[in-house]
């Protein structure tokens, strides 16, 4: 029996999700194909913890989703809400932008990410908000493959 949990999650928590950010993190560094990236791991996380803190501490600028395993989390999702209009897109005056999405490497194939997915669009949908956006990097065909199953498809390649 699956006894993970899905929730919203505040800036308490950011300081759990290093080892999430850095198996993702490094993921990329073993399938981008453009590199480099930032090598050193405790720079990366203390960048990436600081952008997770300066939105999560501003007024409605985004949200945290944790999938905890009893009280070990094992997957993140950091959604950073944006004001429109975008100067390409016709996107609405208010959207998201899944930032970061990240499953424990000893959790994947389980559902996770895309119960995390569904979680996401449920909040957004509260939120009254209807266009999202994300990036995938280049070479990450699992995470590519994952969206494209939920509906999204590339726009851009770079």
């Amino acid at each position: 029996m699956d006894n993970t949990t899905i929730s919203l999650a505040g800036a308490d928590r950011l300081d759990e999700l290093r080892e999430l950010w850095l198996a993702m993190h490094h993921h990329h560094q073993r399938v981008a194909t453009l590199q480099p990236l930032v090598a050193d791991d405790e720079i990366s996380w203390r960048r990436r913890r600081t952008r997770y803190l300066g939105w999560l501490m501003a007024d409605d600028e985004a949200f945290l989703v944790i999938a905890d395993s009893g009280s070990t989390p094992v997957g993140y999702a950091m959604v950073h809400l944006l004001r429109g209009p975008d100067d390409t897109w016709p996107l609405a005056d208010r959207y998201a932008d899944i930032y970061s999405l990240s499953v424990a490497p000893d959790a994947r194939d389980q559902g996770i990410g895309t119960r995390l997915l569904e979680f996401i669009d449920a909040e957004l949908s509260h939120r009254e908000i209807t266009d999202v956006v994300l990036a995938v990097m280049v070479g990450n065909v699992d995470a590519q493959r994952l969206y494209e199953g939920r509906g999204f498809r590339p726009a851009e390649t770079g």
